[in-house]
């Protein structure tokens, strides 16, 4: 379970930092279906990815410790969760976006569940092994 863990939340941080730097880079040109937003929006979105940039580090720097954190998983996955009640939100307040942005939601609401899960079971794992080695 640790493994899996581990790997999926590797995955989880490159893919995050890998999705912030290019929009950090090229700002509102990285937004499918957007071709009218001004400065204030392309300022907003490479401000936005930097932040999601650094998300993806985090991922990242909490795979990376040894044991990895329950909490630190948790956290992490309730901010991806609160972006998928975003754009739930936008949804139902804008209506439907470009369709590119419905599968994200999909990840961003079915991928925090499966963490928590993750969390959890590793977190009781790693409970039962020191409660055994005592």
């Amino acid at each position: 379970m640790a493994a899996l863990l581990k790997w999926l939340m590797l995955i989880m941080g490159i893919a995050c930092a890998a999705i912030g730097a290019y929009h950090l880079v090229l700002g509102i040109d990285s937004i499918s279906g957007e071709t009218t937003a001004g400065a204030t929006v392309d300022s907003r979105e490479r401000f936005y990815n930097a932040i999601f940039l650094g998300f993806g580090l985090a991922w990242v720097w909490a795979a990376r410790q040894s044991p990895i954190p329950a909490w630190a998983v948790r956290w992490l996955a309730g901010i991806f969760l609160l972006g998928g009640l975003g754009r739930l939100l936008s949804l139902v307040v804008q209506g439907t976006p470009h369709w590119f942005q419905v599968p994200l939601t999909v990840l961003e609401l079915v991928l925090p569940p499966v963490f928590f899960w993750l969390a959890t079971a590793d977190e009781r794992a790693q409970n039962r092994t020191s409660a055994s080695s005592r």
